[in-house]
């Protein structure tokens, strides 16, 4: 006679095994920690974990995932740090002398006056994050701090015009300068009008533009991708640069090298426009992505429709703009008060 097991048991041992609700604890090392030497002396988990092999593997997936060239930068230099921070603690042999060690250190990161607090919470998060992609849980425990909320800035519609008209073309200009301004007053236009990110605008190939549809395939974060729209004068722009700076690069921007442009030299020049035009605010490429959004927003454009053409995964990333544009806000509130009291 066969074991007769009820469905609830079928259920229970399913979701034992899913939500690991068992009494087995979870493995937070690969290896049984402490690890003993030939003397029997515990070792320093530095020396356990070749940390420095972890870092480069995981910068590399970090690119093959086509995060971008400042992201990379920024994790790679809170992984270092952390790392260095480790390898002077004594008596470092298992995770929870980790775990302290990691609390001690963010501590000391917080009593240094010149960092934020954005600061402590990406470091905490890309610390869990790495550690976490080498089977490492040490850090599972640790919470993450909260982070500084502040609204994106933006340009008006006024500072967007002088922005884009502060780009003129001279008869004594050279050939070279003019070939750079009519590149970069289509970087611009373009970045203002389709809300790219910066690493996606300078990775443009050729191909990705269909001129007939007046769209773009863009690959964005995390290497997801997503259409882009631009507009008529967009579209004659492009075309006039494409047609009379041609080249044989499959990237659309390049520099006098044929190399495609680095986004430090789109932030410079964005930054030298945003003088001659006069513009009193910190101009940067993430604020013509954030002024594309506000304005599309105070246009009545359904927030659904940013989301998408932002590459945003969640739309409560897209719902700080609806934060943004109180003028808007205002006017809407005083009409409608008006109508009430008539």
């Amino acid at each position: 006679m066969g074991l007769a097991i009820s469905k609830e048991g079928i259920y229970m041992n399913f979701f034992t095994e899913q939500l690991n609700l068992s009494n087995e604890p979870i493995q937070k090392s690969p290896i049984k920690l402490p690890v003993l030497d030939e003397n029997g002396e515990k070792k320093h988990l530095m020396e356990v974990f070749d940390f420095e092999s972890m870092l480069e593997d995981y910068l590399i997936e970090l690119e093959i995932r086509n995060y971008s060239e400042n992201t990379i930068k920024t994790y790679s230099s809170i992984i270092h740090n952390l790392i260095t921070y480790m390898k002077k603690e004594e008596n470092l042999y298992d995770e929870k002398r980790f775990l302290a060690s990691f609390r001690k250190y963010i501590r000391d990161l917080k009593r240094d006056k010149y960092l934020t607090q954005n600061y402590i919470y990406l470091t905490t998060v890309v610390s869990k994050k790495f550690l976490e992609s080498n089977n490492i849980y040490f850090l599972e425990d640790i919470k993450n701090p909260k982070r500084t909320k502040s609204l994106p800035k933006s340009l008006n519609e006024k500072e967007v015009k002088d922005l884009l008209k502060a780009v003129t073309i001279n008869e004594n200009d050279t050939p070279f300068k003019q070939k750079s301004k009519r590149r970069d007053k289509v970087i611009l236009t373009l970045l203002y009008s389709t809300g790219l990110r910066i690493s996606e605008l300078v990775k443009l190939l050729k191909r990705d533009i269909d001129f007939d549809e007046r769209t773009i395939r863009v690959r964005g974060k995390g290497d997801k991708d997503r259409i882009v729209l631009f507009d008529e004068h967009t579209k004659g722009l492009l075309l006039d640069y494409l047609e009379n700076d041609k080249h044989d690069s499959e990237y659309i921007f390049i520099n006098k090298n044929g190399n495609r442009l680095t986004p430090r030299y789109v932030q410079m020049m964005i930054k030298k426009y945003a003088k001659e035009a006069g513009i009193k605010k910190k101009v940067t490429p993430h604020v013509l992505r954030h002024s594309f959004a506000t304005h599309l927003l105070k246009n009545g454009v359904d927030i659904r429709v940013i989301q998408q053409l932002l590459g945003h995964s969640s739309l409560s990333t897209t719902q700080i703009y609806t934060s943004v544009d109180m003028d808007t806000i205002k006017t809407v509130y005083d009409q409608a008060r008006e109508q009430e009291t008539q």
